[in-house]
């Protein structure tokens, strides 16, 4: 029998924050709930540390060179498949709730159903530059972002992650209450606790704020790397710094975002007991990248430090055995995973090469592949920047940057960099080797600058484009409506329904 599929993903979550991962402060008692009955991979990353390209490598099973995922303005073709076209394929029924970022006018690329708008621009603007990288974009980061944390009775983040709640428990009642057998994959993707970091009151009360703790590692801990410091430059960290309560205060906030989502992952969980589709439905919970936090002075993502390129990735359900994975994995075998568990055979069933691979051996007590490839083409760089993780080590290539190599099993709060250090010269050159044959430099670079220049010159002109999606919304079949008679249409409202 194939299982249902629900996959929840939060926005800019690291692993490091959660109490299932270790983190002693936080609070989240369902993700602590899904843990404990299912597998927690501890060396999960994403395959790019930005919302748009992350999701589209999950989506795909494919690097985002592979597929042109370049940043948060770039499309994806719809001619690629995602998870939602081979699912659909194999007899379930797909929706999407909340984000996930889609740019342009395709905004289902395979879901049959989706419940809710999504929580950002379906345009062009958001395209970064590198003919000029020190351009500050009036659309992009900044440290006022981190200086306004706090309490908030609404913000967009709140609303929009309440009509997700929302949307996706209905989705699931009424799916429930048309009786069919049929399997269905729902994606309910979130955006807390993505910057602003603001949280309602009575979440910011479950935390002492003396009891949050600061950064692990400060600037002056460590030999700053060139991409680093322009990423502080970027969101103008490096003209007047974030102060240490400044900074205390916005973990805080985003502390109690994790704890807001977690009641919403209670609610999905709540509501799949009550529709009886518990026993049959494998949870997938992660998120599509980390945030540095204030760590080494950094904040948000696009940096293949720990806390920016980690995400959580916990999987529960029928047939999966309960435990925890060392081994390194990566969001692009998530599709080859989805099928695997729906009953078919990726390579077999796929339109298109994967670089993913499916969990299905860590689910089930065993080991599966330890290696993530990671790529990164947006923001803070004038060159694609290359990550691999393999046996422990992490290694990160950029032209023109130093090479930097960390041994993140034993050194996890990435403080020694190795890449000088003789005893591991092999590693570096292998690693370097494998990125200059895997990959045509100048032509790669050539053609993400050729689709910035596209982009960026059509998005003044798209003022009038309406590519956002506008959920269904049928009035006349709502509700109460002189369609039946008034209790055989409140009967069917019901669940269970009466006898």
């Amino acid at each position: 029998m194939q299982p249902n599929i629900l996959l929840i993903q939060a926005d800019q979550l690291a692993p490091q924050f959660l109490p299932a991962y270790g983190h002693p402060v936080v609070q989240a008692p369902h993700i602590d709930r899904l843990a404990e009955g299912g597998v927690v991979f501890d060396a999960a990353y994403c395959n790019s540390p930005l919302c748009a390209p992350s999701r589209f490598s999950m989506m795909t099973g494919r690097l985002p060179s592979r597929i042109d995922a370049w940043d948060n303005a770039s499309q994806l073709s719809s001619e690629v498949p995602t998870f939602a076209h081979y699912l659909g394929d194999l007899g379930y029924r797909t929706a999407l709730a909340g984000k996930m970022h889609f740019i342009g006018p395709d905004q289902l690329h395979g879901f049959a159903e989706r419940l809710t708008t999504d929580v950002y621009p379906s345009d062009f603007t958001w395209t970064p530059d590198w003919n000029d990288p020190t351009r500050l974009l009036d659309w992009y980061h900044n440290m006022d972002v981190v200086r306004a944390s706090g309490a908030c009775y609404r913000c967009s983040n709140l609303d929009f992650d309440e009509e997700v709640a929302f949307a996706s428990k209905r989705w699931l009642y009424d799916t429930a209450k048309t009786g069919s057998s049929d399997p269905w994959l729902l994606t309910v993707s979130f955006i807390q606790p993505h910057d602003p970091y603001l949280a309602r009151p009575e979440y910011l009360a479950r935390y002492q704020h003396s009891d949050i703790d600061p950064p692990l590692v400060t600037i002056a801990d460590v030999t700053d790397d060139p991409h680093s410091a322009r990423l502080r430059a970027s969101y103008q960290n490096d003209r007047r710094p974030v102060t240490r309560e400044e900074t205390l205060v916005a973990r805080h906030s985003y502390y109690a975002s994790i704890s807001y989502l977690d009641d919403r992952i209670g609610e999905l969980m709540q509501t799949l007991d009550e529709t009886g589709f518990a026993d049959n439905t494998v949870i997938v919970f992660t998120a599509d990248h980390g945030d540095m936090l204030g760590e080494r002075g950094m904040w948000f993502k696009m940096s293949w430090f720990e806390n920016s390129a980690r995400v959580p990735l916990i999987i529960a359900g029928p047939g999966i055995e309960a435990g925890r994975s060392a081994g390194a994995v990566s969001l692009v075998d998530l599709l080859p995973t989805v099928l695997d568990l729906a009953g078919a055979d990726a390579a077999e069933l796929a339109a298109t090469p994967l670089e993913g691979a499916s969990l299905r051996p860590f689910l089930v007590g065993g080991e599966g592949r330890d290696q993530v490839i990671g790529e990164y083409f947006a923001e803070a760089t004038s060159y694609p920047s290359f990550m691999i993780r393999r046996d422990g080590l992490k290694f990160i290539s950029t032209r023109g940057d130093p090479d930097l190599l960390f041994d993140v099993v034993a050194d996890p709060l990435e403080m020694n960099n190795l890449a000088t250090d003789p005893d591991f010269a092999g590693v570096v050159n292998a690693r370097r080797a494998e990125i200059r044959d895997g990959y045509d430099h100048e032509s790669l670079r050539r053609k993400v600058m050729e689709s910035q220049a596209r982009r960026l010159y059509l998005a003044p002109s798209m003022k009038e484009v309406k590519w956002d999606f506008e959920p269904p919304y049928d009035a006349a079949g709502k509700y109460i409506r002189n369609i039946l008679p008034i209790y055989e249409l409140e009967r069917r409202s019901r669940f269970p329904h009466d006898t």
